[in-house]
């Protein structure tokens, strides 16, 4: 049996936050940062997390505002790293953390293909050969040469899904980006998805769209003030969130169509 993609041994992360409530500007921040007169406070975003997936298995990762969920892909991502424990990816990365980031706004959307694909470790003949299915895919023929920063949000979640998708990859890292975009556009991306699962392709996607993540994910984790709080197959364990949030909100049921 093949070792795990993605494997979290008792990963927690502790961000240092100022406990001066009294600072009132970025001059008083820095004068107090200088004389050594700030003191910090430990701020847990992630606590004692432990879970593993093989090749080929989609996780998603779900909760309230502020539960871990993007913190844990920062870790996958290798941009944060473990106050305690292991975290272990086993395969070239194609992170889509936060839209935006790998993109260079003042660039054309067809410089910005090469320049994330140089930051994906990619090299401009290996773009160069993916540049049209690319731009084909992400269905911005009309606009690929006009600055990223003329495009709308679904347009660039659109770009750097396709830019994520269409490069080899092991283990791709989504982070809502299948919140933006029509419904037929979120139609070719689960079909992509679902044909890089068959390939062995493992897949963590962060988003609140309950919907796509019982049809994309074969499990789930629920993450609640950085801890999981639920973990198992995808559709019971986004029922039991629906109704767990349903009666946060005072209604009886929120287990809806997932």
């Amino acid at each position: 049996m093949s070792e795990p993609s993605v494997e979290f041994r008792c990963v927690s992360l502790d961000y240092l936050l100022p406990s001066e409530g009294d600072i009132t500007s970025f001059k008083e921040w820095a004068i107090r940062r200088i004389t050594q007169k700030i003191s910090y406070r430990r701020m847990r975003a992630l606590d004692d997390i432990s879970f593993s997936l093989p090749p080929g298995r989609a996780i998603g990762l779900i909760g309230h505002n502020g539960a871990g969920k993007s913190t844990l892909l920062r870790v996958a991502a290798g941009i944060l790293q473990p106050s305690e424990g292991v975290a272990v990816m086993r395969g070239l990365m194609a992170p889509v953390i936060e839209l935006g980031t790998g993109f260079e706004f003042e660039l054309s959307g067809r410089e910005n293909i090469f320049f994330n694909g140089a930051l994906l470790g990619r090299s401009w003949e290996d773009m160069n050969a993916r540049v049209d299915e690319i731009i084909e895919f992400a269905e911005l023929a009309d606009f690929i040469d006009n600055p990223i920063r003329t495009y709308s949000t679904g347009m660039v979640a659109r770009l750097a899904f396709s830019i994520a998708t269409t490069v080899d990859a092991q283990i791709l890292l989504l982070d809502e980006v299948l919140s933006v975009g029509d419904q037929r556009f979120r139609a070719k991306c689960d079909a992509r998805m679902s044909r890089f699962r068959d390939e062995g392709v493992t897949i963590m996607l962060v988003s609140h769209d309950l919907d796509a993540i019982a049809r994309v994910c074969d499990e789930v984790l629920w993450l609640d003030h950085g801890k999981i709080k639920a973990q198992g197959e995808a559709r019971s364990v986004v029922r039991e969130y629906a109704a767990w949030v349903a009666r946060q909100d005072g209604h009886p049921s929120g287990e809806g169509n997932v």
